[in-house]
């Protein structure tokens, strides 16, 4: 296929036909180097928000925000720069899970798409001392694979924990500019997780609740200002959205473990769902149950009779 024929497929894919409707599109980014292979990204709108409205429980915000982020960028032929965002909340409170809900709606191999790249901080890169080969090797990883799909994902988790200058190495890749060294990464997509702020995430959403204020009226301006400190100060200024993930209260908690039993082929029973959250899990503070202390992350590992 020549240059003009590869230009007007772009062109027919993105337009797409009659018979695609307007919530499933494939966008085509051809890599910019000569003699590459064009990268298919699907993009599922509509099952990303019923996934988000389904599954991730209790987190309407981040909810509401990824949506707008995702569906932003997936709709932008010209983005300015990668979109980048910041996850925040404790454990278990669904920062992972919201990350696999956004790759299956993009890729279609899920988590173990090529295009997808994990890296978790305490096992990519656990040696201070070594700090500067992983940033060279990190900054590769990131140029070539761009290069290779523009709409690459680069997944940070515990980012608490990553080395300042392993986050400067990649602060280039996320700014807003032109081309970097002939690439241009504003099709590309980071997300960090972190469990920084979210003490300041629970106090928060607690205090507004024994101030009689609904849950559900909790808005991302009501934190994000204050989230942004919690991250480190050479990336800030980079990350398009701080989204955070509440603590999970007791009816949250629940609705995990009915779609876990579902998953383990059991008829989700709401009443054994009850007395297992009970069980299981412990609750804080003690005199008033108000959050799981460790969410959903180990609901999994329990088997119901």
């Amino acid at each position: 296929m020549n240059s003009s024929n590869r230009k007007h497929l772009v062109v027919l894919l993105l337009l797409g036909s009659k018979s695609i409707t307007w919530d499933y599109f494939i966008i085509s980014l051809l890599r910019p180097m000569p003699m590459t292979k064009i990268c298919i990204i699907t993009f599922y709108l509509k099952q990303l928000w019923a996934d988000l409205k389904s599954r991730l429980f209790g987190q309407h915000i981040a909810a509401e925000v990824i949506m707008k982020a995702v569906n932003g960028l997936m709709n932008n032929d010209n983005p300015k720069k990668p979109m980048v965002l910041s996850f925040h909340g404790r454990t278990g409170t669904g920062k992972n899970l919201a990350c696999e809900l956004i790759v299956k709606n993009i890729y279609k191999e899920g988590m173990d798409s090529r295009f997808v790249h994990y890296f978790n901080s305490e096992l990519h890169f656990p040696l201070v001392y070594q700090f500067e080969t992983y940033k060279s090797q990190l900054q590769h990883w990131i140029r070539g694979n761009v290069t290779n799909c523009a709409r690459s994902m680069f997944i940070f988790d515990e980012m608490d924990t990553m080395h300042a200058d392993v986050m400067d190495g990649i602060k280039p890749f996320m700014d807003n500019q032109n081309k970097l060294d002939g690439v241009s990464y504003s099709n590309a997509i980071f997300i960090f997780l972190s469990n920084n702020g979210s003490t300041f995430i629970t106090q928060t959403t607690f205090d507004s609740l024994k101030a009689g204020k609904e849950r559900e009226k909790l808005k991302l301006k009501d934190m994000e200002t204050d989230l942004s400190l919690f991250i480190y100060h050479g990336v800030s200024n980079v990350v398009d959205f701080f989204i955070p993930f509440l603590p999970l209260e007791r009816r949250h908690i629940v609705q995990c473990i009915m779609v876990e039993m579902k998953a383990m082929g059991l008829e989700p029973e709401h009443e054994k769902a009850c007395e297992l959250a009970d069980e299981i899990l412990n609750y804080f503070p003690k005199d008033e149950k108000f959050s799981s202390v460790s969410g959903c992350k180990r609901i999994a590992i329990f088997h119901t009779d």
